[in-house]
């Protein structure tokens, strides 16, 4: 097996691992937390509020394996900096939609 197809596999893990909490903001029965050792805001509609987060992690984990088709591509190519680069921007977007959006609209209070 290629060095290339390998790197992908082990992308593509990582990314069924975000989906994977994804799936589990969708059955958890109390708010989901976003931020690790922060104390959860009090929420609105729990439920709702899941399946937000759900979503949020669901879609982040398949933009993740999409952004990772340029690890098969080889080694020396210069189509990598688009994963690291669209990973980055990804990763802001998701806080953004997170704090801008999600939190605003199922905040209490």
């Amino acid at each position: 097996m290629s060095g290339n197809i390998i790197a992908f596999i082990i992308w593509c893990v990582v990314g069924v691992l975000f989906i994977g909490i994804g799936i589990f903001a969708f059955s958890a029965k109390k708010a989901v937390g976003f931020w690790a050792n922060a104390k959860m805001f009090e929420v609105t509609d729990v439920k709702k509020y899941n399946k937000a987060c759900g979503i949020l992690w669901c879609v982040f984990g398949s933009v993740f394996i999409a952004l990772g088709l340029p690890l098969l591509a080889g080694q020396n190519s210069p189509m990598i900096l688009l994963s690291v680069v669209g990973v980055m921007a990804e990763a802001i977007a998701l806080m953004v939609v997170y704090s801008q959006v999600i939190e605003k609209k199922y905040r209490k209070g």
